[in-house]
């Protein structure tokens, strides 16, 4: 057989269902082998979009997402989207073409090195020069992919290897267990925590897992000891439970942060150095810091746990539930106070009903349309912060915002993605006018799939999130607004549904109509961005410095 059928039997034999992509002459052979193949191909509009898309699918199931393009300037739009899934834990593949290598016709026309470019943004980058090779190079790649760290790997299938042919075996795949923390240091762990007075969970990336968020319920259920998320550990718990403190969406002096610093003991889990750090240590610290990972930590000056167990996450937290006894002692009162602090603040926000709408308004409406289960995906922007700071995620994966690479861009393809997997849930794209514009093309890949899907623009004119920095330090306000197009008729000439809020009172009302109609919805939002610097910078502070 081809070596491209090959290559497509060996997807199929890792459980692909999906490739996202945009084709090209040097991927004829494989695309004529997925003609024929139970793998959908889904074109895009962008290989950037359909990096994002892969990157997604990974995230959401857990198995690696797989895209394509073909060479040269089709590669060079897969490094953002290499990085968004290497920085965000995401197993991701990207196929990519290539001229000839055994004879070329056409010397070096769009020949880049497309191998040695994703190298230091990817787990892994071969070139397959033999299509005996195929078998061991996909199960490879798939290995290395899906593994903890998650992240994205790259195969190039240059154009005559693809022609080639080839009579070597698929290879099985081989049964892999993590390893666990080994009894000394589970020990360890249990007699810190109970001898701690105010112990503190922080839940970060790491922990976003189905059997870790099961574990981690258990383990709040029997100690009740309170729990902090960062952005990328949203929804591992629900985010209504009576012990739950907050997000680390800031930086610092939020009621969160109150609890962070008269916590003695921070139990950290899933920490990923990706984010920013959701605290800081000092050496004269006398709170204590338990690193509870699939790796050991990262030290830095900010970051030098005492005690590490290392090791399946889950099992970690099993283990030491098994064996903890709750503590008298335990006092987390002020915990407490700080957190009906932060849901009083809150609630005063929510309830503006100016116009244009404060994001605060906008997050606690968004919230209220959507059933527990139901999903958003965030573009990068200001907004990103209401959402990790003020929307209770109940499931893991149903706020799916970006803390890694925070790029531009991947809202709505994410969102498609997240439809795909989950055609039965409802899906919301939150995102800025400046984010949504970058793959605004899309919009037609979402109409062309039938996709249900409500796609919320938030509407400025400017680069929000940047105005905020430069408002942050007093630096003169410039060189960031822009002109939009017409979102309503936009969406229309895209075959999607356009609508204009011009209310505060319309958004809660419309949401639920879209969400109800099957088609893709585009929702133009104007947002009131202009006391940002004020909340987020001097009244949220000073109110939680006063507790």
């Amino acid at each position: 057989m081809k070596a491209s059928d090959l290559f497509v039997r060996a997807l199929e034999a890792e459980g692909v269902k999906y490739i996202f992509g945009i084709p090209g002459e040097e991927n004829l052979d494989l695309l004529e082998s997925l003609r024929t193949s139970s793998i959908r191909l889904i074109l895009t509009r962008h290989e950037q979009a359909a990096g994002f898309m892969a990157a997604t699918y990974g995230r959401l199931t857990g198995n690696v997402g797989v895209c394509l393009s073909t060479l040269g300037p089709g590669a060079t739009n897969l490094v953002t989207a290499a990085a968004y899934a290497q920085l965000g834990a995401m197993p991701m593949l990207m196929i990519t073409g290539q001229k000839p290598i055994k004879s070329s016709k056409q010397g070096r026309f769009q020949v880049i090195d497309a191998v040695d470019m994703m190298q230091p943004i990817t787990k892994h980058t071969v070139q397959v020069v033999s299509g005996d090779r195929v078998p061991s190079i996909v199960r490879e790649a798939f290995r290395l992919a899906h593994e903890e760290r998650p992240g994205a790997v790259h195969i190039e299938l240059p154009e005559d290897i693809a022609a080639e042919q080839t009579d070597v075996p698929l290879l099985a795949a081989s049964a892999v267990r993590r390893p666990i923390a080994e009894y000394k240091s589970i020990d360890a762990a249990v007699g810190m925590i109970e001898q701690a007075r105010s112990p503190v969970l922080l839940i970060g990336a790491g922990a976003n897992r189905k059997l870790t968020a099961k574990m981690l319920r258990e383990f709040v259920d029997k100690t009740d000891i309170p729990f902090i998320t960062t952005q990328m550990g949203k929804g591992v718990l629900d985010e209504k439970h009576h012990r739950f403190m907050g997000n680390t969406a800031l930086s610092d002096g939020d009621f969160v942060h109150r609890v962070i610093g008269a916590a003695d003991l921070i139990i950290n889990i899933g920490h990923d150095v990706v984010e920013k750090p959701p605290f800081f240590m000092r050496a004269t610290d006398k709170r204590q810091v338990m690193h509870i990972n699939f790796e050991t930590a990262a030290v830095d000056p900010v970051y030098f746990p005492q005690l590490e167990v290392v090791g399946d996450i889950a099992n970690s937290i099993w283990q030491i539930k098994e064996k903890i006894s709750v503590q008298d002692d335990w006092s987390f009162d002020f915990f407490s106070r700080a957190h009906d602090a932060y849901l009083t603040h809150r609630a005063e926000a929510e309830a503006d009903m100016r116009f244009p709408m404060l994001p605060e308004r906008l997050v606690r409406v968004v919230r209220d349309v959507l059933p527990p289960e139901g999903i958003v995906t965030l573009d990068n922007g200001v907004y990103k912060i209401w959402f990790a700071r003020n929307f209770p995620a109940a499931h893991p994966n149903t706020l799916l915002l970006d803390n890694a690479l925070a790029t531009m861009g991947a809202g709505l393809p994410s969102a498609m993605a997240a439809k795909l997997v989950h055609p039965d849930r409802p899906v919301i794209a939150v995102v800025g006018d400046g984010g949504f514009m970058m793959n605004s093309q899309e919009l037609e890949t979402a109409v062309r799939l039938k996709l249900h899907l409500v796609v919320v623009i938030l509407r400025d004119d400017a680069y929000g999130m940047i105005k905020w920095k430069q408002a942050q330090m007093q630096f003169p306000d410039y060189g960031l607004d822009y002109g939009n197009p017409d979102f309503v008729q936009y969406a229309e000439s895209y075959g999607a549904r356009g609508w204009r809020v011009a209310d505060s009172a319309e958004l809660e009302p419309l949401l639920t109509r879209c969400l109800g109609e099957p088609a893709v919805h585009v929702i133009d939002v104007p947002v009131d961005y202009s006391l940002n610097d004020e909340t987020l910078h001097r009244t949220i502070p000073a109110l939680s410095r006063a507790l």
